[in-house]
Formats: structure tokens, C-alpha cells, sequence
């Protein structure tokens, strides 16, 4: 990890006890940057968006990732996020910038993955021995989808063993009104009866509203994350939606910068 002494207080360090001390991680949140308006920090002063595809001045974006990669060790590999369960190696030769893809794994030093959200969950995953980290974008479709089981298996086939995580922020359980789709998407889903139960208790019926629930994505991912074996998950406390002054929430505002969760191999 940064040390903390190093990192700006705009970011988030994670609290992660379990990552192996070869690896390196971060989030933004909208501070810092230079963007304004609908992408500026909350506090009118400039915003640090990252994602180039939510109508802000371009210049802004370049600017605000110039600012980011001074904390990195290289240049991170964005994805043209679809919320689907495309995996890719960020350390290897790609003939796009953005390849399509909601999740990256590395296996070399100083490759960045990197995920952008405002509402959707970030999950950062590194092998125990530091060999392997990847991370994936993991919105309600994404982790219906599976995109944390395709994210697990490319980890594994490049050498990970025991695996852990953290979760960074997302729109929390108070907060995120959803649909019986989305209830069904997970139900259908489940590998067991078991784990359909642990699935359906996060979601919290809206009293007066039929069909209508708030979904706990972090526990859904904990969820998902065990039905792969990986059981030590740290993070999950964040509300994206509840923090104005500190997280973009598309949920919340409609128009909405992107803040990045991200993790490398020292």
C-alpha cells in the first residue's frame, strides 16, 4: 500500500489488513481535481472526475488523470465499462485504450488495474502471496452475471491461490431502490438453496411499495465472493449516495463524474 503519510486526503487508502505488502491500492473520491459543475467536488471548488464519457470538459478529465498518476506507478488500464463480465490482462499489449471489459488482472509490476464507478461496487482482489491482483466493476448486473466468478478464475489461471478482497465504495444499502428484476436476476442465479437464502436476505422489502426493495450490494458481493472461496473481504462501509461532499453518485445527481478504485504490483 501508499503509506498514508504520502497519500493526499483526498483518496481513500484501504483498510485492508489481509493485502500482501507487494501490493498497492487506492480510491479517489471527487476531490481534488479541476473539473466544475455537475463534476465539480460538491463544495464549489474543481471535482476530480476520471470518466471521460459523462459529458465533462475533456481537458478537465486529462488534467485530473495527470493528477492521479502521480501516485502510480504506471498508467492504469481503463476499460470501456458495460457492466458485463469481461475480464482482461492490464499487463498485456492491447490494441485499444480502453478495451471493453468490466474487469483486468495483472500479474506485472507496476501495471494498473483500474475500475470507475458513481454508484456501482469496485472490488479489488490480490492473491495472499502478491503474485496476481485484479479488479472488477460490480453493479448489480455485473455481479448477477458473474463478473466476480470470470474476475476469480483469470486470477487463478495466471497463478493466484487464496484469494482476498476489498470492497471500495459504492451506493449503500439504504439507499439503493431496486425492482423484483433485480431480485430475480440473483435468485436465479443461485448455485444452491443455501445461498438463494443468504442472496434474498439482501434485500429489504419497502414497506407500502410492492416489487419494490433496497439491495445490499456489499453483502451480495460477500456473498458471491464465498460461493468463490474468497471469504477474507474487507471494506463495504462506504455510501455513495449519502456523501455528496465526497463520492459522485449517479444515483443521486443524474449527471455525475467517476471516481476510480485501483491496484497494482509493487
Amino acid at each position: 500500500m501508499l503509506p498514508s503519510a504520502v497519500l493526499p486526503s483526498e483518496y481513500l487508502l484501504p483498510l485492508w489488513p489481509d493485502a500482501p505488502p507487494n501490493v498497492g491500492a487506492l480510491a479517489s473520491t471527487r476531490r481534488g481535481g479541476v473539473s466544475a459543475g455537475p463534476y465539480g467536488d460538491g463544495a464549489a471548488a474543481g471535482g476530480l472526475n476520471l470518466g471521460e464519457h459523462v459529458g465533462d470538459d475533456p481537458a478537465c478529465v486529462a488534467n485530473n488523470r495527470a493528477r492521479l498518476q502521480t501516485l502510480l506507478p504506471g498508467r492504469p488500464l481503463w476499460l470501456a465499462q458495460v457492466h458485463g463480465v469481461a475480464v482482461v490482462d492490464a499487463s498485456a499489449p492491447t490494441s485499444s485504450s480502453a478495451p471493453v471489459a468490466d474487469a483486468s488482472f495483472s500479474t506485472t509490476p507496476a501495471a494498473v488495474c483500474a475500475i470507475l464507478t458513481a454508484d456501482c461496487l469496485p472490488v479489488l482482489l490480490a492473491d495472499a502471496q502478491g503474485r496476481v491482483v485484479g479488479a472488477a466493476h460490480a453493479g448489480w448486473r455485473g455481479l448477477a452475471g458473474g463478473v466476480l466468478a470470470r474476475t476469480v478464475d483469470a486470477m487463478r489461471g495466471a497463478g493466484a491461490g487464496d484469494i482476498v478482497a476489498w470492497l471500495g465504495p459504492a451506493i449503500g444499502p439504504h439507499k439503493f431502490e431496486v425492482g423484483t428484476d433485480v431480485l430475480d436476476g440473483f435468485l436465479g442465479n443461485a448455485a444452491t438453496a443455501a445461498e438463494a437464502a443468504q442472496l434474498r436476505a439482501a434485500f429489504a422489502a419497502l414497506p407500502g411499495q410492492a416489487g419494490k426493495y433496497l439491495a445490499d450490494l456489499y453483502a451480495l458481493a460477500r456473498c458471491l465472493l464465498a460461493r468463490e472461496g474468497v471469504t477474507r473481504v474487507s471494506g463495504g462501509q462506504y455510501c455513495t449516495a449519502s456523501e455528496p461532499d465526497r463520492f459522485y453518485s449517479y444515483r443521486r445527481d443524474g449527471i455525475s463524474g467517476r471516481q476510480a478504485s485501483l491496484i497494482w504490483l509493487k
